[in-house]
């Protein structure tokens, strides 16, 4: 067999993720074909580049060695397949985006901002709970760009060589609750006032279920937690059977409150990742532009907001600042929505590799 890009591709995962069972997940593979590839791979070499033990894999001081060798030329190669693509697509007269993208309510108008802006960009969209699989797959050129969150506690195994724009360094997380939950009636909510009831948090994004845990022991709760989708974790938070987390962007329902929790407790991060500056340059305005728009179409973010900078207190540096208002003092003081939001896409509008409902919904 000989030594092709994908095996250095293989390798590189593996050694992210510390465990074959990980880097099978963020390659899209199944384990045992990942663990048969690994040994053909290490066949060809004749040699053992990593160690297995229960508690994952790390490489031996060779495998350590083919590694430091393998990246630059795996981070080379996807450059010149997307520089390369690009160069084609502006030829043709257009450029497609591949954008990867944990949940936003952000999303549906960036996209449409990049296709009606100037120059004109089509974006493909591919939606993933795992921030760490798309920022693996900004890395080996499967995406160019990925806009993730990253939970507070649980750091992104963030790949070598990308470039990242933080859109906000500490976005708080609230709660939502059904509209005659007894702590509706507050603007903040105490951990303790939801100690008797049952907590739904999707286990397969990356640091949640982590974080929600770290708040529950700090408040002394040992709360019930259950493991569910987001979309229907606002069915039952509907209806009283269970509380759950929730972007503070999240859209106003009759049947829901959306609340801070108070400490804000939660907090994730928001970022752009690219692998070159000028990628960054070219899409993260609009990126800005969406997330400002939806959010203040959130009364109780909105809110957080104008309470979190107060002028006797200054603006924090984990608050979130909109455009335009970057480190004023007193409160902030919110632009007029852009007409453009009159004018954005029904949720239904559908792109190359999916549709705008995954990332329309209300949930999160």
């Amino acid at each position: 067999m000989e030594l092709e890009v994908r095996h250095l591709r293989v390798l590189c995962a593996i050694a992210d993720a510390g465990s074959l069972h990980r880097a099978a997940r963020e390659l899209g593979m199944a384990q045992p074909s990942l663990s048969t590839q690994l040994r053909r791979i290490e066949n060809a070499l004749g040699a053992q580049l990593f160690v297995r033990t229960r508690a994952g894999c790390r490489p031996t001081p060779l495998g350590l060695a083919v590694l430091s060798r393998a990246r630059p030329l795996v981070t080379e190669f996807a450059a010149i397949v997307t520089e390369t693509r690009a160069a084609a697509a502006r030829a043709a007269g257009g450029f497609q985006l591949r954008i990867g993208a944990t949940a936003s309510r952000a999303i549906p108008g960036w996209l449409y901002r990049l296709r009606t802006g100037e120059p004109r960009i089509e974006p493909t969209l591919q939606m993933n709970v795992s921030a760490n699989t798309l920022l693996a797959m900004v890395a080996d050129g499967r995406l160019d760009m990925a806009f993730v969150h990253e939970v507070e506690g649980s750091p992104l195994r963030m790949p070598p060589g990308l470039r990242v724009r933080v859109l906000v360094e500490r976005e708080p997380q609230f709660v939502t609750l059904a509209a005659h939950h007894p702590a509706a009636s507050r603007r903040r909510v105490r951990m303790a006032d939801l100690a008797g009831d049952r907590w739904m948090i999707d286990a397969t994004v990356d640091g949640e279920w982590d974080a929600l845990c770290r708040a529950l022991r700090s408040a002394g709760l040992r709360s019930e937690m259950l493991h569910g989708d987001y979309l229907t974790a606002y069915s039952l938070a509907a209806i009283g059977e269970v509380v759950t987390v929730s972007q503070p962007t999240a859209h106003p329902r009759p049947d829901l409150a959306i609340r801070p929790l108070e400490g804000d407790p939660i907090g994730v991060r928001l970022l752009l990742a690219a692998r070159t500056e000028a990628e960054l340059d070219d899409v993260y305005p609009y990126l800005e532009e969406s997330y400002w728009a939806v959010a203040r179409e959130a009364p109780a973010y909105m809110e957080w907001l104008e309470n979190a900078r107060t002028p006797a207190t200054g603006p924090p540096d984990e608050a979130p600042v909109p455009p335009g208002d970057r480190r004023r003092p007193g409160p902030v003081r919110l632009r007029e929505r852009p007409d453009i939001d009159a004018h954005l896409p029904s949720p239904a509008m559908e792109t190359r590799t999916g549709s705008f409902q995954a990332a329309t919904r209300d949930i999160r």
